[in-house]
């Protein structure tokens, strides 16, 4: 840079930049950044986030920082980076120097910086490994700064090599070259290797007996098991897939029962988004997620065109309308698919049932030398396992179902800061937890259903590696209302200061309020299976007015006898039988309903025993849910006498609705004595069954059901805005994962000059509660009532 000038002249800033802005090549940015203004100084990794010193003229330093916060300037900005913060203070001392350098991190203090999510190999990666003479040819580990591991191999932080799972292995001297040259796209990617120095893969049978250490043989060799049928599994970036192909209908069966998932349909992995196309809509926000570098799984209305070539097995996904893929993210996949025939194959998460992920070589030989006919595996350990993540299109958006790879350990931000550290437990389906840190909501990974022994032992376990990740002391806890789930028990018996219980419908608005940073007071739609009231019954179908501040609940669905507990989740006779009991208004409804009753049940022993329940009020409660509502005008329709999965049946009746019918069955909203809005679903089961007793197809049944619903939920939202002068609607629930129903209400919404807040970065199931909880507990702390 030759002579510097006088230190008169010169001028020195500290500059703080927060966000996602460690392993996203921002170091290497600022260098050359600073570089190409003729700056010197110093950047660093902190466990704040990014500190930059420069020094130079005033309007060079001007134009530095300038092109931090606008992302233009002589230098591209990494395309991971995201800036969330960027502060400037200046230094009075002026030291002599002659250039920028990189310098090493500081892990002193309290860890706050984001950690970046593993992130799909780019395309320089994919072209460097597919060019015969560069040293990493068909190296199936490559990455850069702007792609591969991150969050599934850091084991704290600031993000630097030694603190990642790739600290055991020493970098070779081209390597070390790539890594140190400030123009090279490695310079300080951390994960860097190459065949000499870094992980290898290699097949072994399921006893662990090595059948291949090459790598190229070795994967050849899984495509040619594949290729016969075979199971094998494939251990990728955040753990084990049980892969096999997915247009051999005895393949498929075979995982199915080795698996213990005789229903739940399977995610597919596909070679090019051309395949995709194939047997799936793609549209352009479609094809924008399949090919983004989170690579979600994204599912899809089928084709109907009978062109498609190769026909998917049809044991993949059973009574659905759509299909589930995803795209090669990791080198693996693509060296993988590479190989002769290998164009779809279904790519489901390596456990038995509901289990969790396994991502541990020795444990995936033991938990699945059963159901895997081979393993392809790697010595990068995974230091945290991280499920695919999982999204569908709603309202011509992304809306994310499981959220996970890709997107974990992403936080929501807040506005105002919370002064304590706050722990949010959750709910006990499709658990997630949260944590919060100063202004950052940072929500966990799908973590699953806590009732299975050992996802609940995997909860307890991520709760520990995330608050140690991120140096979390919390001090206020947050939990479900409902006494009996296990994640309330959990987080009450942490000994924290305060434990806040939010009600599970108000935490599914606040979830909404939290990721659209929406301060004030909405209309609040929630739609779901269950949740534990205030009144202690079972609550479903809510229209809240909500801010995280508090709630009232200004609208319901009519409660509803439900008998069975916990049974009536999975045997939809139990809600059908206790809504047509209200429906008779006494005993005479097994007579009443007999034609109906016997097709649904031929078993009379039974349906008597949950007759009695009824009668006598034993293990019965009374109920808003609208799925188990769901779950009945299933059954009733035909579609099934049992939830083998959840919203299985559900799930069934969405993907027949005719979308041609308008029609709509009768619903009726009405005040009771203490003014809430009640919706009176009587006169719509009268006409369903009416229908149903005349012959009409099932598909009409399912669309003047949806189309009734959406309504219903219009209305609840118009006289909501009569009262409360409000015209801001949020949605939440697992309902509104129903494409039907939710494009439907949305369309009507806007129709009727609402404005819709409706979650895309977050679940709508009870993937969201603990974010809902995370922000009711940091507002409470923020205004002093806690």
């Amino acid at each position: 840079m030759g002579k510097v000038k006088t230190e008169a002249a010169l001028k020195r800033q500290r500059i703080l930049i927060t966000g996602r802005v460690q392993g996203v090549g921002c170091r290497p940015f600022v260098y050359r950044l600073a570089a190409s203004l003729g700056l010197t100084g110093r950047v660093f990794n902190d466990t704040t986030g990014v500190t930059i010193e420069v020094q130079g003229s005033t309007e060079k330093i001007e134009s530095f920082t300038e092109c931090l916060r606008t992302g233009r300037g002589p230098v591209n900005l990494p395309a991971m980076l995201k800036i969330a913060t960027c502060r400037s203070t200046a230094i009075d001392s002026v030291p002599e120097e002659r250039k920028f350098a990189i310098g090493a991190s500081d892990a002193e203090g309290p860890a706050v910086s984001q950690v970046t999510p593993d992130t799909a190999t780019c395309t320089d990666c994919l072209r460097e490994m597919n060019e015969r003479n560069d040293f990493r040819y068909r190296y199936p580990f490559i990455n850069c700064t702007n792609c591969g591991p991150r969050y599934s191999i850091v084991r704290t932080i600031p993000y630097d090599r030694p603190n990642t799972t790739m600290a055991s292995f020493e970098m070779c001297p081209a390597c070390r070259t790539q890594y140190t040259e400030t123009g090279d796209r490695r310079f300080h990617a951390q994960p860097v290797a190459c065949p000499a120095c870094g992980p290898a893969v290699q097949l072994t049978d399921n006893t662990g007996r090595t059948l291949e250490s090459d790598c190229h043989k070795a994967i050849a060799q899984t495509a040619e098991m594949l290729r016969q049928g075979r199971i094998v599994a494939i251990k990728g970036v955040g753990g084990f897939h049980l892969a096999v192909d997915a247009f051999n209908d005895d393949a498929v069966k075979r995982l199915r029962e080795r698996k213990q998932r005789d229903h739940k349909p399977f995610a597919m992995m596909a070679r090019s988004i051309d395949i995709v196309r194939r047997y799936v809509q793609v549209d352009e926000t479609a094809e924008t997620l399949l090919t983004s570098p989170q690579s979600p799984i994204v599912l899809l209305d089928r084709n109907t065109d009978a062109d498609a070539g190769r026909a998917i097995a049809p044991s993949v996904a059973q009574g659905t309308a759509t299909l589930g893929f995803m795209l090669c993210y990791a080198p693996l996949h693509y060296l993988m698919f590479a190989e002769e025939a290998i164009e779809v194959l279904v790519m489901t998460s390596a456990n038995i049932s509901d289990e969790p992920l396994i991502c541990n070589n020795q444990q995936a030989l033991a938990r699945l030398g059963s159901v895997a006919d081979a393993f392809l595996n790697h010595n990068r350990d995974i230091y945290r396992q991280v499920d695919d993540s999982v999204v569908h299109i709603i309202d011509g958006r992304a809306a994310m179902l499981r959220r996970s790879r890709g997107y974990v350990p992403t936080p929501i931000l807040m506005n105002e800061p919370c002064s304590v550290d706050v722990f949010a437990a959750g709910a006990d389906l499709k658990n997630t937890f949260c944590f919060v840190k100063g202004n950052q909501l940072i929500l966990s990974e799908h973590i699953g259903d806590l009732a299975d022994a050992m996802v609940y032992r995997h909860y307890i376990d991520s709760v520990k590696h995330l608050q140690g990740l991120f140096e979390v002391a919390p001090t206020v806890v947050a939990c479900d209302l409902h006494p009996g789930y296990l994640s309330t028990q959990y987080a009450r018996s942490l000994g924290a200061e305060r434990v806040i219980a939010v009600q599970h419908h108000w935490a599914h608005i606040a979830s909404v309020l939290a990721e659209y940073d929406y301060p004030d007071r909405v209309i609040g739609i929630v739609a779901d299976g269950t949740g534990f009231g205030t009144d202690e019954a079972i609550w479903g179908c809510e229209c809240l007015i909500a801010s995280l501040a508090g709630f009232e609940r200004i609208g319901r669905l009519m409660y509803y006898p439900l008998p069975g507990g916990d049974k009536a989740a999975k045997e939809p006779i139990r809600p059908v039988s206790g809504l047509l009991k209200m429906l008779s208004g006494n005993n005479s409804w097994l007579r009443q309903y007999a034609d109906i009753l016997q097709r649904l049940e031929p078993d009379q022993t039974r349906l008597a025993l949950i007759a009695q329940q009824l009668e006598k009020n034993i293990n019965t409660v009374n109920t808003s849910s609208l799925g188990r509502l769901f779950d009945a005008a299933a059954c009733l329709a035909g579609l099934g006498n049992y939830n083998h999965f959840e919203a299985q049946l559900p799930t069934a009746l969405e993907s027949i609705a005719d979308r041609s019918v308008k029609e709509r069955y009768t619903s009726v909203i009405k005040p009771d004595s203490n003014g809430t809005l009640l919706l009176d679903v009587r006169n719509m089961l009268i006409e369903l069954i009416e229908d149903l007793r005349m012959g009409a197809p099932a598909a009409v049944v399912s669309a003047k059901f949806h189309n009734c619903l959406a309504y219903a939920m219009l209305n609840f939202a118009l006289q909501a805005r009569q009262k409360h002068q409000l015209s801001t609607v949020a949605l939440s629930g697992g309902v509104f994962c129903n494409r039907y129903l939710a494009n439907l209400l949305i369309t009507m919404l806007k129709e009727n000059d609402f404005s819709v807040l409706f979650k895309q970065r977050i679940p709508a199931n009870d993937g969201g509660i603990a974010l809902g909880q995370a922000a009711i507990a940091a507002k409470a702390v923020q205004s002093g009532r806690v």
